[in-house]
């Protein structure tokens, strides 16, 4: 549906983005929050169309006029968000009170939007169209949406880096939020806690070390170890970034926005006021209505395909690396090569009498000195190809093991964590029900037997608790499980980037060495060697 400029400036004035921050008091009446309680998605704010046209079917409104206000109602992938609703009631009041509904007679609803007639709110919660288990369960991602949802660089700021590993500090653009905020290694830990304690059920990437491990000097330089960390955090928090969970959240949008002198607290403070996932999520506490019958057996089967998957990348990755690696000590050998065939030719030393009638030498040598500077050329070539088998093979592979290895963390949290608990709860409930069956069989002081009594009643609050945490735990598991397997087109992207790569590097290689061959003819005259055997 088509919305006029006039229609937004209309939204942004009289309904702000925060509909329960309205400047003007009453601009908003109780009875649309009411309603739209009563019928927006179980899963977040928004409203079903359908739902809406179930809605509008109880005004008593002609065809006519609904058509008109829906025209000016605009609505997203089949849904209408909260201000467009509650601009929706508005134009449906206007319309009962025999009025044309149309936006340039809202902006004179400056002290109170309308109220309609659409009867108690609690009789429309029968309109709203409940998701499917399926729908609530499944992502609806592609590799591609998850990858448009952003791109954030991760840069050294050299001037401001200091003293090596104490003073690290890095710009961090966003393309989603069109912003460069600066964060030191300290301020990435501090995300990485609280996301990890906001979302404990789902895959969060794990950092790289902060300081350099003993016996890594020994093989990488400081330099080396600095840039394969700046790396290491822009996969963290790429992956993060495009997570369909972390993406919408307050705290990943603080994290790459906010440009205060303490991001920090910032983010500790956005987590104590909302908490965690299970806290938040509307299908939390009925997560196991969602689940399938068979989830222990589709985890287990999952899981070990998945485990399978991350040891193939492993090694892929590994002979990537290698190959990578050969390239650039390839550039090195041709650079020396070039360098010994100057430094030969370079030689102003008298040859001796008896290699006088050798005087072929002496033009051979001259000639050498220039073929140092075609030798550079496919030095650089080489280290290009090192390069871009570095950059675009196997940071793509790191990425994806990064967020292999972070669900095989996940896992493995379930088992230990809300799991065990659970388990340990139940445990410790079978000893207190043992007490209580002791004590009321042998005489015991009556308060003693209401203390055990209450204890009881509070562990099976708290076993309760634990049963429907373990749920959304397994809920999240499966939902994680298919984003795994979402990212698994990536192989492609990465095969592609090998092929890519080592094409242009053998075109590459291959036009140098194309040019060098015709000028070694014309230096030392005949074949001298070419294409013949010795």
């Amino acid at each position: 549906m088509m919305i006029l400029v006039t229609h937004v400036f209309f939204i942004v004035a009289v309904i702000p983005h925060d509909v329960d921050a309205v400047p003007l008091p009453g601009a908003v009446p109780s009875y649309y929050r009411e309603i739209h309680e009563a019928v927006h998605c179980r899963t977040d704010e928004r409203v079903q169309v359908e739902v809406f046209q179930r809605l509008l079917q109880r005004t008593d409104l002609s065809k006519a006029v609904l058509a008109q206000i829906a025209e000016h109602v605009d609505s997203t992938d089949g849904f209408l968000s909260k201000l467009s609703f509650y601009k929706a009631l508005a134009l449906i009041a206007l319309a009962q009170q025999g009025k044309q509904p149309s936006t340039k007679l809202l902006e004179n609803c400056i002290q109170e939007l309308p109220k309609p007639q659409l009867g108690e709110p609690k009789e429309l919660s029968a309109l709203r169209m409940q998701p499917t288990q399926e729908d609530a369960l499944m992502i609806s991602y592609t590799l591609d949406k998850l990858l448009a949802l952003d791109t954030v660089q991760v840069e050294l700021i050299p001037e401001k880096k200091g003293l090596f590993l104490k003073h690290v500090e890095y710009q961090v653009t966003s393309e989603r939020y069109k912003i460069s905020v600066y964060r030191r290694y300290s301020d990435f830990d501090v995300f990485h806690e609280v996301l990890l304690q906001r979302f404990s059920y789902r895959v969060v990437p794990a950092l790289p070390p902060k300081r350099m491990l003993k016996g890594v000097l020994t093989s990488v330089s400081e330099r080396e170890f600095i840039e394969g960390r700046r790396r290491a955090l822009g996969r963290f928090i790429n992956l993060v970034a495009r997570h369909p969970v972390f993406s919408e959240d307050e705290l990943v949008k603080t994290f790459l926005t906010f440009s205060g002198s303490d991001v920090q607290t910032k983010l500790r403070d956005a987590y104590k006021k909302t908490g965690d996932e299970f806290m938040t999520n509307r299908v939390a506490t009925q997560a196991k209505d969602f689940l399938p019958a068979d989830i222990q057996a589709q985890f287990s089967t999952s899981r070990e395909m998945i485990r399978n998957i991350h040891n193939s990348f492993h090694k892929l990755r590994d002979r990537a690396e290698k190959m990578a690696e050969r390239s650039k000590e390839n550039a090195t050998d041709l650079l020396m090569f070039g360098k010994e065939l100057s430094t030969l030719g370079s030689d102003t030393s008298t040859l001796p009498s008896l290699a006088s009638s050798l005087n072929s030498w002496g033009k051979l040598r001259q000639s050498l000195k220039s073929l140092s500077v075609e030798f550079a050329v496919l030095s650089e070539k080489a280290a290009q190809q090192g390069s871009r088998e570095e950059d675009d093979v196997v940071e793509k592979l790191n990425l994806f093991l990064d967020l292999l290895q972070s669900y095989r963390d996940l896992c493995e949290r379930h088992e230990k964590g809300v799991l065990h608990e659970h388990q340990r709860a139940l445990h410790k409930y079978g000893v207190m029900k043992r007490q209580m069956m002791s004590a009321t069989v042998q005489p015991k002081e009556h308060a003693t037997v209401e203390q055990l009594e209450s204890r009881i009643v509070q562990q099976e609050n708290a076993i309760q608790t634990m049963e429907l945490r373990n749920y959304f735990s397994l809920f999240c598991l499966h939902q994680e499980t298919q984003l795994i397997f979402t990212y698994l087109p990536i192989t492609s992207h990465i095969l592609g980037a090998f092929v890519n790569s080592q094409v242009q590097g053998h075109r590459e290689m291959g036009e140098v060495w194309n040019d060098l061959q015709p000028k070694l003819g014309c230096l030392f005259g005949g074949k001298n060697g070419l294409k013949t055997s010795i």
